[in-house]
């Protein structure tokens, strides 16, 4: 399956101390937004922030982290 990802939880305790990024969300003190989460290659999730209309790659995650998915659901 290969939907569009919505959040995202990095971590072993996902209600304690597990990371979590939804696409849309403010970071870096409010002046980036999360613009796109991709699974790409063997499992890897990067992230890609947004800011003045230009896309940065933030964040990247390797298949050894502890990785929920949540992806968009349309009816």
């Amino acid at each position: 399956m290969n939907g569009i990802i919505r959040k995202i939880s990095i971590g072993p305790d996902y209600k304690g101390s597990a990371m979590h990024y939804i696409v849309g969300q403010d970071v870096l003190g409010g002046k980036y937004n999360i613009c796109e989460i991709l699974k790409i290659g063997s499992g890897n999730i990067v992230i890609y922030i947004l800011k003045d209309g230009e896309i940065f790659l933030w964040k990247s995650f390797n298949t050894n982290m502890p990785i929920s998915i949540e992806y968009n659901i349309n009816f």
